[in-house]
């Protein structure tokens, strides 16, 4: 670790941001793991990893079944199906690293303001001690 920098406040985050490829794989090999926590870079990697998956899927969907608005989107479905869990786990222990409950993820349910909150605690650095929910993540695997 590095020697914290004059005038910095030491932090008990984590050092090092974690990889796209080590958040996939966390967030797979956690697939119903809705225990621990989750820092930024897990969850936002997570995040870019399946959008680009998505759009990926969205295009094959295009080529194979066509482009209209009425034509089936089954590859897309298939990958929304096989990814939630794992999303709803991450997102789970993003929560968890505020030191709330996962079930605030029932604030999606209330319309524009629930999911800014959400967004909002998304974005936002997680507690920096151990809480009832586990040590400070550590981004290594």
């Amino acid at each position: 670790m590095q020697p914290a920098m004059q005038g910095m406040p030491q932090s008990a985050r984590p050092a090092n941001m974690m990889s796209i490829m080590d958040a996939v794989k966390t967030c797979f090999e956690q697939y119903v793991g809705f225990d621990g926590r989750a820092s930024r870079s897990e969850y936002w990697w997570f995040v870019l990893a399946t959008t680009i998956a998505g759009f990926v899927t969205g295009i094959l969907d295009g080529i194979i079944f066509g482009m209209e608005l009425s034509d089936p989107t089954w590859i897309t479905l298939a990958l929304q199906f096989g990814l939630f869990l794992p999303t709803l786990s991450v997102i789970f222990r993003r929560l968890h690293d505020h030191g709330k409950s996962g079930w605030n993820v029932c604030w999606i349910f209330l319309p524009l303001l629930g999911a800014i909150y959400l967004l909002y605690l998304m974005i936002i650095d997680g507690e920096a001690n151990d809480n009832a929910y586990g040590a400070v993540p550590t981004n290594t695997l």
